[in-house]
């Protein structure tokens, strides 16, 4: 999907935003006053969503969490067997 630009005209302060390849030429003409003084301003609310496999939130955090809960899983264990090895010294 092409990225969304802002656009101004110097000559009649018209404001409008076009969808275009980065590779497309920047528009010159406004649609409004038809003169060639139209520029490209610094959109505002662009953010970056990664989606798919090979970014943080898809995988090295689910990994991160799946080791934390193995950790704790594994010292919960040995916690109750360390535990029930002392019962039964006692009874």
């Amino acid at each position: 999907m092409p990225p969304t630009y802002e656009n101004v005209c110097s000559a009649c302060k018209y404001k409008f935003e076009s969808f275009q390849a980065m590779s497309a030429r920047k528009i010159r003409k406004c649609p409004k006053c038809g003169k060639l003084k139209v520029r490209r301003c610094i959109g505002r609310g662009a953010a970056v969503i990664f989606k798919g496999s090979g970014f943080y939130e898809t995988d090295y955090k689910q990994k991160e969490n799946k080791a934390k809960l193995e950790r704790e899983k594994k010292v919960k264990l040995e916690r109750e067997t360390k535990n029930e090895s002392n019962s039964k010294k006692w009874f």
